[in-house]
């Protein structure tokens, strides 16, 4: 049986990054026929998949991601394949939402200095 182990860390509130793990879940049943759970928690939310040859968890808390996935005899042969499709699809989030909170971040930055500009 082979395993995967990939973490990521975040500059996410919880909030977000549980945003981040609904999209992972339904990325990973639309793309993958995973059979995805999600349970919330006070510090901490996990969601769960599943499917023939797979099994594992996504951990997700307030400064990180970290997913766990076993993979069966047959699947195993893939390993490499299959890490690599989770790691871009889960960058590819996590970049896609860094992208989104840098322009919140600069955006009364942005407006300040435009009154500032008008106003001149």
């Amino acid at each position: 049986m082979s395993h995967i182990h990939i973490e990521r860390t975040h500059p996410f509130s919880f909030a977000q990054a549980r945003e981040i793990a609904f999209a992972w879940a339904e990325q990973a049943e639309n793309e993958f026929g995973m059979a995805c759970t999600y349970e919330e928690g006070e510090r901490e939310d996990v969601v769960s998949f599943t499917r023939s040859g797979v099994n594992g968890t996504l951990k997700v808390c307030g400064q990180q991601f970290e997913l766990d996935a076993k993979l069966g005899f047959l699947l195993g042969a893939f390993k490499d394949k299959i890490e690599a499709e989770i790691v871009k699809n889960l960058d590819g989030l996590l970049a896609t939402h860094e992208q989104a909170h840098q322009k919140q971040a600069d955006s009364p930055k942005k407006s300040a200095r435009s009154k500032k500009g008008a106003s001149a």
